[in-house]
């Protein structure tokens, strides 16, 4: 088989969202992809910082990080896009008068309020990224700190309605569920990435796979040919999917790779 770029998303995809573990069977899965004379690339929302650690453990060519915000293909960064600072600190406001609350995701760290968060959900999510290691000291009043995407969730409280109304010029808000929203840059996405990829390599997009399973995920769903969606999905995925895996914990990867002639069963 000619050589494919492949393209994972992490969380529910590589990474089990039960054990919080990728499973041997992927790892040695796509070991075997590079092997074989495939490129491996990792494909996340999450920024580079969230994704330093998993990379350390991949078997990969590239990480396109943070929606196609940050693109890092063998060692080198090709592609990095920040959101301007005065940009930052109008987000910030706009977050916060909206009665809405979240984390800042930049290249190196995360920033989010200091104090405990009125909102439990988003006490949980900062006591996950404390506990990662990537929280800056800095708290939001630091106009210095700038980002490359964002993360808000709203309780009853908030007024989402007028908060998306500030974003409509340049951030696209991608409803995860629950009061969640990924918030990136205008013109960025997953897909975008790929792009950036291909026309490095000099590939078709005839030669992309992709493999994922939630709605940040959509994008790069709409723009390849060939894609892989994971036993467990949002059921939104399912009209762009050319093929259903199994889910993560029953070797979905291993088994739509070797499924579909990308390694030897």
């Amino acid at each position: 088989m000619d050589r494919k770029a492949l393209f994972f998303d992490i969380d529910g995809t590589l990474l089990s969202e039960i054990t919080h573990t990728v499973p041997e069977s992927a790892m040695q899965a796509l070991k075997a992809a590079r092997k074989r004379g495939h490129l491996v690339f990792i494909n996340s929302g999450r920024t580079y910082c969230l994704t330093r650690d998993f990379m350390k453990n991949m078997e990969a060519d590239g990480c396109l990080c943070g929606c196609g915000t940050y693109i890092e293909v063998e060692g080198k960064t090709l592609y990095h896009h920040q959101i301007p600072v005065w940009r930052c600190s109008r987000i910030k406001k706009d977050i916060l008068s909206c009665g809405l609350d979240g984390v800042l995701e930049g290249p190196e760290s995360c920033c989010m309020q200091k104090g405990e968060p009125e909102i439990p959900a988003v006490a949980r999510l900062k006591r996950s990224v404390a506990g990662s290691g990537i929280l800056t000291d800095h708290g939001w009043e630091n106009d210095d700190y700038v980002f490359d995407k964002f993360c808000v969730i709203a309780d009853g409280h908030s007024d989402k309605e007028r908060f998306f109304k500030t974003l409509e010029p340049d951030i696209e808000a991608i409803d995860r569920g629950d009061n969640f929203y990924e918030c990136v840059p205008k013109g960025h996405s997953k897909a975008t990435a790929i792009q950036v990829v291909l026309k490095a390599y000099g590939m078709s997009l005839e030669d992309a796979f992709v493999f994922g399973d939630s709605m940040n995920d959509l994008s790069m769903f709409e723009y390849a040919r060939h894609s892989v969606l994971m036993g467990k999905h949002d059921e939104k995925l399912e009209a762009y999917a050319e093929f259903i895996t199994k889910t993560v914990e029953e070797d979905g990867i291993a088994y739509a790779l070797e499924e579909l002639g990308l390694i030897e069963k």
